[in-house]
């Protein structure tokens, strides 16, 4: 394991930090390093293999795929695609879709069709994107633009002009920060990377109250609470609420690169030949495979389970809470779930990996569960208990 790391270290941009093992296996809620031992993955490639590690559905669909059509351009019409395409339209708000690589691409895609609708319709001069505080949209220059967090930022200034940020859950502040150049507000319903929040009841709506009366397109990226994350396909659907674009990646795909863009059939015109395009998105191989994912969100009580143990991870993490004083909150939706304690988080994180169990922190001291939404009770009594002795410790 050391002589790989080594390797990495030597070859490799140091882009991120990395956890000092090498994964080579994974079955399930489960994963192994190269010396054989076992974890209990309660991040899931950061709530990207909701149906958990080396699907047997997955494989099969990738098998099946890989041998009859991998990849042809976009410039022509290929059946996988248009099923996924069905399938995502049928069951949402939505009355189009466009397939890329990633939710930074369909974020990227969604600014665009937000500012060349508007300028379509309104003319020049309506551009701005109301953003949130704390967001995370991605890491290309448009979506680093795009994502209210600092600390990301540094060393890529200038950013793409026409950004504007506001607390999330403020609608007043929102609405202090509307004027004539806006055309969209882009958010995320539950900000994940931020720490876990959860929108206060009403939130949503009032936010989507605003963009009708103000002409403005709103735009959510689901990218992180999409796709069975919170218990059902689409994290607003808890809130009453839909909005005109709505972006989507991470668990699309169980793992395979693949993002995609929704909206209304309202803009199905904004995007023409020519005026959007990508070599590698939607292809055939990873839309059969995610068209396989979607359809078993859909069918096999993913959904359901997701919500029962959710529902079991929130009181299991609340017990704790009741036990331990650093830890200051617990919250989250399905099986998105943050626990904020009264310290950094990245010791409990180190110490629940050396007893097997793989968790992650976000903003410093957010501990983030965002495990396969097969996961059952027993690997959750297994990671609390764990949790209990990690915390106990002074």
């Amino acid at each position: 394991m050391e002589e790989t790391i080594q390797l990495a270290d030597k070859y490799m941009f140091p882009t991120y930090k990395r956890v000092p093992i090498t994964l080579v296996r994974g079955e399930g809620c489960r994963v192994w390093d190269e010396s054989g031992k076992e974890y209990l993955d309660f991040v899931g490639g950061i709530a990207v293999c909701a149906l958990g590690h080396s699907s047997p559905l997955v494989a099969h669909a990738l098998a099946e795929q890989s041998r009859t059509l991998v990849h042809v351009s976009n410039l022509y019409y290929t059946k996988p695609q248009i099923e996924l395409a069905k399938l995502l339209v049928e069951n949402s708000f939505a009355g189009r879709a466009f397939f890329c690589n990633s939710g930074a691409e369909a974020n990227e895609a969604a600014i665009k069709l937000a500012r060349r609708y508007s300028k379509e319709k309104f003319g020049p001069g309506r551009y701005t994107i109301i953003s949130m505080l704390n967001s995370f949209h991605g890491r290309t220059m448009g979506t680093l633009s795009a994502t209210g967090q600092s600390k990301i930022q540094v060393g890529y200034e200038p950013f793409l002009e026409g950004f504007r940020f506001v607390p999330f859950n403020d609608t007043a502040a929102l609405k202090g920060a509307l004027d004539d150049s806006v055309c969209a507000v882009l958010m995320e319903p539950i900000q994940g990377e931020g720490g876990v929040v959860c929108p206060s009841p009403g939130y949503l709506k009032e936010v989507k109250t605003l963009c009708e009366e103000r002409g403005l397109l709103l735009i959510f990226d689901e990218v992180q609470s999409g796709m069975g994350r919170t218990g059902r396909l689409f994290a607003h659907e808890h809130y009453g609420v839909t909005p005109h674009i709505m972006t989507l990646a991470k668990a699309l795909g169980n793992g395979l690169p693949i993002g995609a863009m929704l909206a209304v059939e309202e803009l199905s015109n904004v995007f023409g030949p020519g005026s959007h395009a990508t070599t590698f998105g939607g292809t055939p191989l990873v839309t059969a495979v995610s068209a396989a994912v979607v359809k078993s969100l859909l069918q096999d009580g993913w959904l359901d389970n997701c919500r029962e143990m959710g529902k079991y991870f929130l009181g299991r993490l609340k017990d704790l809470q009741r036990k331990h004083a650093c830890i200051r909150e617990v919250r989250g939706l399905g099986l998105i779930i943050g626990m904020e304690i009264d310290r950094p988080g990245a010791p409990a994180v180190d110490s629940c990996l050396a007893k097997g169990f793989i968790i992650n922190c976000v903003q410093d001291n957010v501990l983030r569960f965002v495990p396969p939404l097969i996961v059952g009770k027993r690997e959750i009594d297994l990671l609390v208990e764990a949790l209990d002795g990690v915390l106990g410790v002074s």
